[in-house]
């Protein structure tokens, strides 16, 4: 008797302990990384956004998040087998205006590989602002493999989708056309962004009544250049 009492007191202390560790462990990784859920018209999409890897790519996307600046955008650009691409353009095909470019983060160690979400930016690997795209397969052709050129800077990664890929499938099966300033690779009909939200934030009551700076001229479609 005097045994089993012994071994159920040394036994309190480590189960105490893992009481006691198991909300430290989980709390940080349940909020390492914000999720965004973009409500469009064919479909509502959940990102997953590392801030760790992309700081300041994932800062930039989320002010304009809570700003409303994607209400009333659309997905302007798909291309089967490769991309598709959006955050910029009204239904009209108007460019809004946005805030300065940030500094790319393509060397992140992220992957441009099927579900990741990018960075869409010009020439300049410095030249991105609202835009994004969805790879819509591995394209590792557009990581970062040096400093030399803009090619070879490739796009940042920083985050993927984590529900609703099948609706950025249904986007890029859509029939394209030329319209507005674009030659070609326009959804028919035209996917909406409705909105976009933070998960667990209230939505921004309103798009930015005041945008700051033009954004970069789009770069035209060749070798993966993204504008």
């Amino acid at each position: 008797m005097t045994r089993l009492l012994l071994a159920a007191l040394l036994l309190l202390p480590s189960s105490a302990l893992l009481a006691q560790a198991k909300p430290a462990a989980t709390t940080p990784a349940a909020t390492a990384h914000p999720e965004v859920v973009l409500h469009t018209s064919q479909g509502d999409i959940t990102l997953e956004l590392y801030p760790d890897k992309a700081p300041k790519s994932v800062a930039n996307f989320l002010q304009y998040v809570r700003d409303g600046f994607y209400s009333g955008t659309v997905f302007h650009r798909a291309i089967p087998g490769y991309l598709v691409q959006g955050g910029l353009y009204t239904r009209d095909l108007q460019a809004k205006r946005t805030r300065s470019a940030i500094p790319s983060e393509a060397d992140n160690g992220l992957s441009n590989l099927r579900g990741t979400v990018a960075v869409a930016r010009g020439a300049d690997p410095n030249s991105g602002t609202a835009q994004f795209f969805f790879n819509l397969v591995d394209n590792r052709r557009l990581d970062f493999v040096g400093n030399q050129s803009g090619l070879t800077w490739g796009y940042a990664v920083f985050g993927k989708v984590i529900k609703g890929m099948d609706v950025v499938d249904k986007m890029a099966a859509l029939p394209t056309r030329g319209l507005g300033p674009f030659a070609g690779d326009v959804p028919n009909p035209l996917v909406v962004i409705d909105s976009a939200t933070v998960v667990g934030e209230e939505p921004a009551a309103a798009p930015a009544a005041a945008p700051q700076q033009p954004t970069a001229e789009p770069a035209k479609k060749a070798g993966g250049k993204k504008g």
